[in-house]
């Protein structure tokens, strides 16, 4: 094997390496956001059942309201 193509295999090791790490990190940062998503999603379930009441376990979202 030549010197060249060891060079070129060794450049082209070294792009991937830096395009995995720019991938982990915007993953890294996806999963930040979902988790912060999910505590959000978690508090208004909670509030929105304490404004319902306790009858309100089941949140229904397409009932009819009384006066049909």
């Amino acid at each position: 094997m030549d010197e060249q193509r060891l060079i070129n295999i060794e450049i082209k090791m070294a792009h991937q390496e830096h395009q995995l790490e720019e991938l982990h990190q915007v993953i890294y940062q996806q999963q930040k956001t979902i988790d912060k998503l999910e505590i959000l999603l978690q508090g208004l379930t909670s509030r929105l059942k304490e404004a319902l009441g306790d009858g309100g376990e089941e949140i229904r979202g397409n009932e009819k309201p009384p006066h049909y």
